[in-house]
């Protein structure tokens, strides 16, 4: 199961369609997680652009522990698409983020 909560998610997929003006923000609330977090989000990321299957997140898991070797919020901004690939990961991974989403609207 996931080692994120899904309101972190949603907060940084609202941040990372800000553009621009989140990025300072942006970085620092990645950069801000601990290491399971980093490594959930990254396989969150990785499952929602079909990188890995939702069974097998936890193979996805493994895999962002072992090839850490940038560090997670470089990485994840650089990444085409990022608020895209974690709201599809967030949806195969079946986890319903309506609420925290109008928190944000």
């Amino acid at each position: 199961m996931l080692e994120i909560n899904p309101q972190k998610v949603v907060h940084i997929i609202f941040q990372s369609r800000e553009g621009p003006m989140a990025t300072a923000e942006l970085h620092e609330f990645i950069a801000g997680l601990n290491d399971d977090e980093k490594a959930h989000l990254t396989a969150l990321a990785w499952v929602g652009r079909g990188a890995f299957e939702a069974e097998d997140f936890g193979e996805a898991v493994a895999t962002a522990f072992a090839e850490a070797s940038t560090p997670t919020e470089d990485y994840l901004m650089g990444m085409p698409h990022l608020a895209e690939n974690l709201e599809a990961g967030l949806e195969a991974m079946g986890v319903d983020v309506s609420g925290e989403e109008e928190d944000f609207l």
